[in-house]
């Protein structure tokens, strides 16, 4: 690799909060509170910078529903010396209405920012994570404007909000969306969405009697079909109820609901699928038989809107396999050796998608998705950063 045997300088940081706000006009507000009730969106970063250390490239982290700030590989790359912008969208922390064009816009306003009032000449995305698919649609959506409503329906037109382009993109230890990855997980034993007691026990991963490591790949290619199954009912239902809504005529228009059982990936189970280091009967999460019926699960609230904004594979148009091939700019995609959260195929096809005549293609051995007591794979991450933002000119 090509940085791999220079040694990274320590700089104590700098946190800044930022503050972003822009008007916005909405038939109705998704997030409690003052954010987008009173016509303006509101929106809390935090630029974090090494002391004493000026720069005119920023590297703009954001996450649709996680806030970044205290995550390791930002943090750990300010103090190597690169300026972070950890961007919070409107939805931070909270996915339960989360609309991803309406994301795309926060990380919009969040660029012109870093631009024309921070001052920045160079601007480089990194899609870390959850936020490597939000990171390629903002970039096609900025160099090739399509977008006029979202899934539903609603008006949301990004052809008229000028996005700013990053000059680079960077894809991390990336899914290719989130609606991809929830119709990998989703849990196919349920039968009855309305009781998650109820399910098929030949399909339940964690069930006493029910299938064990090593899957045959028969098995494994019905439980494939039987999540997208159950991806499409839950679908349907939505659909129906929007629709039943809009029969109505009435102010009603929006209902929230649960989905039960979201964390049931082979994967995770059986080190066979999809082999890479990741530790077996494990996730990044934790206990993925904990994780599958816990709170903080995929998609477990939601409302109809949101699922098909970004859980529905049919809907959503974050998914960076299909993004990646309408951008220009540079491209890094780093795979981690051990991910416990992404299968090496996501990566592998977004790689394959792109269409730039600029892309390169990194694994990093060993490091897992969090870089969790693995210092020497953070900073070798880091340390492949900076070597290619150095090759094209974006770092100094």
């Amino acid at each position: 690799m090509a940085g791999s045997n220079t040694t990274l300088k320590s700089y104590d940081i700098v946190r800044v909060p930022v503050i972003v706000q822009f008007r916005e006009e909405a038939a109705f507000t998704e997030t409690y509170g003052f954010t987008g009730s009173q016509g303006s969106v509101f929106l809390e970063g935090q630029r974090i910078i090494p002391q004493d250390l000026p720069s005119d490239t920023v590297l703009v982290f954001m996450h649709p529903a996680s806030t970044l700030h205290l995550m390791p590989l930002p943090v750990a790359l300010a103090k190597a010396g690169f300026h972070v912008l950890s961007c919070a969208s409107r939805y931070a922390k909270n996915d339960t209405a989360l609309i991803m064009e309406k994301v795309c816009a926060d990380l919009g306003a969040y660029i012109r920012y870093a631009r024309e009032e921070l001052g920045y000449r160079n601007v480089v995305l990194c899609g870390w994570s959850g936020g490597g698919s939000l990171a390629v649609f903002y970039q096609s959506q900025a160099e090739h404007p399509s977008i006029t409503q979202t899934p539903v329906g609603d008006v949301y037109d990004l052809t008229r909000a000028k996005l700013p382009p990053a000059d680079a993109v960077m894809f991390i230890a990336a899914h290719t969306g989130r609606a991809r990855i929830l119709s990998e997980w989703i849990d196919p034993s349920v039968m009855d969405e309305s009781n998650p007691d109820i399910r098929d026990t030949a399909f339940d991963l964690y069930a006493e009697n029910g299938p064990k490591p090593p899957y045959d790949a028969d098995f494994v290619v019905e439980f494939r079909k039987r999540q997208l199954a159950r991806m499409r009912r839950i679908t349907d239902t939505v659909l129906e109820q929007l629709a039943h809504l809009k029969r109505g005529g009435g102010a009603e228009i929006e209902r929230p609901f649960i989905v039960h059982r979201t964390m049931a990936d082979p994967r995770f189970l059986d080190p066979t699928q999809e082999p890479n280091e990741r530790r077996p009967g494990w996730s990044y999460l934790g206990n993925p038989e904990t994780v599958n019926t816990g709170p903080v699960g995929l998609a477990r609230f939601s409302t109809l809107r949101a699922w098909l904004s970004q859980w529905s594979p049919n809907h959503s148009r974050a998914d960076a396999e299909e993004c990646v091939g309408h951008i220009a700019c540079p491209l890094l995609l780093i795979e981690n050796g051990a991910d416990d959260a992404v299968p090496p195929s996501h990566p592998a096809c977004v790689f394959e998608a792109g269409k730039m005549a600029d892309k390169t293609y990194l694994r990093v051995d060993g490091a897992t998705h969090y870089y969790r007591e693995q210092p020497e794979k953070q900073a070798e991450v880091i340390r492949e950063i900076r070597a290619w933002l150095k090759e094209r000119l974006l770092l100094r």
